[in-house]
């Protein structure tokens, strides 16, 4: 996992990677948004629900914490060895909106996550132990907020778009 020296740089690499992927999905026509392929695991909605889903949680962690509220990861409805349906939560919360309506919710999610780094410290935000729901997501590893950040935006961004580009290759 790649690891990050200053907020800016962070936000640097959400924003290419999320470019990159968030327009992957500009020439898809609505009428295929739910076109299924043996070849790849989710649709363009689903591809997008994923996202929407993820990234909500990680401002909701974040959020719930500073109300004071207890945090369960990775959902108040789900636990760590549940992610098969959490993934289908996701689906069945999401999927079912347009892709443009998907494509804005999670354009607003990624702005919400750049304000949520502008708002903790540097040491929030990359050193260990700083959150309670950092150090209760993994039972042993230590994870500082900005790696839940980058697997839940830089990393799936660039496999995502792996699987929408082969989608894109077969379909359209």
């Amino acid at each position: 996992m790649r690891t990050y020296t200053s907020k800016e740089e962070l936000k640097a690499e959400i924003n290419k990677t999320f470019e990159k992927y968030i327009t992957e999905f500009d020439d898809i026509p609505e009428s295929l948004k739910d076109k299924r392929i043996d070849e790849v695991d989710r649709t363009p909605a689903e591809n997008l629900a994923y996202q929407v889903g993820w990234t909500t949680l990680v401002l909701k962690w974040e959020e719930d914490e500073k109300n004071g509220l207890q945090v369960k990861t990775p959902s108040d409805h789900f636990k760590w060895n549940q992610l098969g349906e959490l993934y289908q939560w996701f689906t069945d919360t999401y999927a079912h909106l347009s892709l443009k309506a998907l494509k804005a919710k999670l354009k607003e999610n990624i702005h919400a996550i750049y304000a949520m780094i502008d708002a903790l410290s540097e040491e929030e935000l990359f050193h260990p132990h700083m959150r309670k729901w950092a150090d209760e997501a993994t039972k042993t590893a230590v994870w500082e907020v900005y790696k839940f950040i980058h697997v839940n935006t830089v990393a799936p961004f660039g496999t995502f778009r792996t699987k929408i580009r082969k989608w894109k290759k077969i379909v359209l």
